[in-house]
């Protein structure tokens, strides 16, 4: 059956590790008809959680896609990681959804990586309700998780419940909208709730959080602001149309809370989810570049429109090759037809279009505006291409994708092997953008390079798992880069006479710092024709080419700004060729002029233990070079916030345990790359040139 687009939600649902994402959306399947037991998280039972990784270890690492009905809508649901390593998921996630669901622990609140996913979905500017899960955990605490909110992420929470008891006591809501209690019926696995009378003692209480329920809706509400200074009496119905404009403006959060391990909550976070939570109908009209042109085109959202449709996610299926999930924003895609790749200028057949529910596939005949689903059939597309309407093209904006901070060599005995490895090291970079594997020139050796020890774990047991390589790894590496902290200018000049046509390149630039993230920026000043146009982008190319390795111990160069501002050439000998090693050898002799420094990845580490370690605890960051923050106190425990180089993270798993006979946990998270002091650049010079010495021999 096919829904009207007002009846589309496509919705993510993003939390921390461990604060009940996987279970509440097993829980919601099970509410809405999509499966008939429950399956549970902690028995490796969870349908979303399809990977054999997944199932052992109790964690999401892929986000998992689903459809749903309810009340009348199909509710597409991605159910994606919490573990920092998977954070591209997440961003991916978030970049082809209308809304989210941001779930917390009713004990721990707003954890590092909530914060990270709350930014992640600031930054595409997706409307999200939240929902305070674990309410019958011993520490719950629903007003703490509130506070939390508007302290951490700046957030306006709007709590449309209040929990009835807490702990192991928690039985239901009092639903502020209506003003009336559920309590779930334990013996129906909480498929029956009652909705009764608010209980007494919580009365004043469900009153006075009603009345700040109406006060924030009136900040931003006109309509509800005369009502309510009036006096008069305001009805269901406005209170929920005022709750949906409002989030869907990012002016409040609605909070509801529950409990979805024991089966209490669930039920009205899905009416939530259709209540609140934008339709495709509801975003603006999704903007792109036409690559004819350059200039910035809209497509409305509608089937009507030409297509314009985002890959966002690429993944292998053992019978079925290559799947490409898409959300389509305008215009359709039918099983048949052929796709434009407006990336990569290239027209492709969709064979086979399927709507995925886990891993597990149903098809369908096409995709429409608002619709997201699986294609199979397209051989050259990725993460981040634009499919479209070749005679009417649009180039979406693409992801932004994090470069990663940890790498490992990674071995093989035989020639045979060595080709199995190059096969399925491609197949897992085009799945996973934030994965990299490269040759590293000097050594020869094959390294992988991700976003922590876990990322590249899971990699590496899925090669010797699905690819059946018996593969050996070193030792975890940081992913160190270099930078300059001066301006410097450069002369660089090409110049070889040969018998017959000679080379001949000339360029002067001047190199100069970037702030911290900024990556790479080239500023053409070229006036008067000095270097013809046509060899600028070489001089570029030569530039990026010559930063893939610098000056200090090989590492990448990033937060850089080069302009070229004079040069010349010959009106024959000069190439393209010539231009590039000009350039090159120019960056080459300027870095070394612009006090260059090495950088390594800081990270933002929490770690959780109980009081009386805490001193020992705070003892062994400082002697890691970590820089405390702040220290807080959960129940029972003590918080401390440090940032820490990942240098000196590298097995800190082990040595917590050890500190704290295993009571304590940590949470770790990348912050930003920062300066190396002196004396530790020079040992980590020296390592290279050791490694790079003794891969010579």
């Amino acid at each position: 059956m096919k829904y009207p687009i007002e009846k589309i939600r496509n919705i993510g649902i993003i939390a921390h590790i461990d604060a009940g994402k996987t279970t509440t959306t097993e829980r919601i399947l099970f509410y809405t008809g999509r499966k008939h037991k429950i399956g549970e998280v902690h028995e490796g039972q969870a349908e979303m959680d399809w990977m054999e990784q997944e199932k052992e270890r109790g964690i999401t690492i892929t986000a998992a896609s689903t459809s749903v009905f309810w009340r009348d809508h199909m509710i597409n649901i991605i159910d994606t990681p919490g573990h920092v390593d998977f954070t591209i998921e997440v961003e991916r996630a978030l970049r082809v959804l209308d809304g989210a669901v941001v779930i917390f622990d009713a004990e721990a609140g707003v954890e590092p990586q909530s914060e990270t996913v709350w930014r992640q979905a600031d930054k595409y500017k997706v409307p999200r309700i939240a929902y305070i899960n674990k309410m019958d955990k011993i520490g719950a605490n629903f007003f703490n998780v509130i506070e939390m909110m508007e302290e951490r992420l700046s957030a306006i929470p709007l709590p449309i419940q209040i929990p009835i008891g807490s702990e192991s006591s928690f039985k239901g809501v009092v639903d502020l909208i209506r003003m009336k209690a559920i309590i779930w019926l334990e013996e129906t696995l909480g498929a029956r709730y009652e909705i009764l009378d608010i209980p007494q003692d919580l009365i004043e209480q469900a009153k006075e959080y009603r009345e700040k329920m109406i006060e924030i809706l009136a900040e931003f509400n006109e309509d509800i602001m005369i009502k309510y200074i009036e006096g008069i009496e305001i009805t269901e119905d406005e209170i929920l149309k005022a709750i949906r404009k409002s989030t869907l403006a990012f002016e409040v959060v609605p909070v509801l809370c529950g409990s979805s391990f024991k089966n209490k909550g669930i039920q009205p976070l899905l009416d939530a989810i259709v209540d609140f939570l934008p339709s495709p109908v509801d975003l603006p009209p999704i903007k792109g570049l036409n690559p004819k042109t350059n200039l910035e085109e809209t497509r409305a959202i509608s089937e009507d429109e030409k297509l314009s449709a985002l890959v966002f996610k690429i993944m292998t299926d053992p019978y079925l090759g290559k799947l490409t999930y898409v959300r389509v924003y305008s215009g359709k895609i039918t099983a048949g037809t052929y796709v434009y790749n407006a990336n990569k200028n290239t027209r492709e057949r969709v064979s086979r279009i399927v709507r995925m529910h886990a891993n597990k596939k149903e098809d369908i005949e096409e995709l429409s505006a608002g619709d997201i689903g699986a294609i199979i059939g397209l051989k050259s597309a990725i993460t981040g291409d634009t499919l479209c309407d070749e005679n009417n093209p649009i180039l979406l904006e693409s992801l932004e994708v994090p470069e990663p901070v940890i790498a490992q060599a990674i071995y093989v005995k035989t020639k045979e092997e060595r080709e199995k490895l190059a096969y399925a090291l491609a197949k897992f970079m085009e799945e996973d953008p934030s994965f990299r594997a490269y040759t590293d020139e000097e050594t020869g050796d094959t390294i992988i390079a991700g976003m922590g020890e876990l990322h590249l774990e899971i990699i590496v047991d899925r090669i010797r798992r699905e690819h059946k390589i018996d593969v050996q790894v070193g030792l975890p590496q940081v992913a160190y880069k270099e930078t300059i902290t001066a301006s410097a200018k450069q002369e660089g000049k090409y110049i070889r006479q040969t018998g017959g046509r000679g080379q001949y390149g000339h360029v002067w630039i001047e190199i100069e710092p970037l702030e911290r993230g900024k990556g790479f920026e080239f500023v053409d000043l070229i006036v008067g024709g000095r270097i013809p146009k046509e060899f600028i982008p070489s001089v570029e190319k030569g530039i990026k080419e010559a930063m893939k390795k610098g000056v200090l111990a090989g590492y990448p160069v990033v937060d850089v700004r080069v302009k070229l501002f004079d040069g010349s050439y010959h009106e024959v000998d000069s190439s393209d060729i010539a231009f590039q090693i000009a350039a090159s050898q120019a960056f080459k002799e300027a870095m070394k002029n612009a006090k260059p420094v090495l950088l390594e990845p800081i990270m933002k580490v929490e770690v959780v233990t109980p009081p009386e370690y805490m001193g020992d605890v705070i003892g062994d960051l400082n002697s890691r070079r970590g820089h405390i923050t702040s220290i807080e106190d959960r129940v029972n425990s003590k918080v401390i916030m440090a940032f820490v180089p990942l240098a000196e993270m590298l097995n800190y798993a082990t040595a917590l345990r050890s500190l704290t006979q295993g009571r304590a946990y940590y949470t770790m998270l990348f912050s930003h790359y920062d300066i190396v002091p002196v004396s530790l650049t020079e040992k980590i010079i020296k390592e290279r040139q050791e490694k790079l010495a003794k891969a010579n021999k």
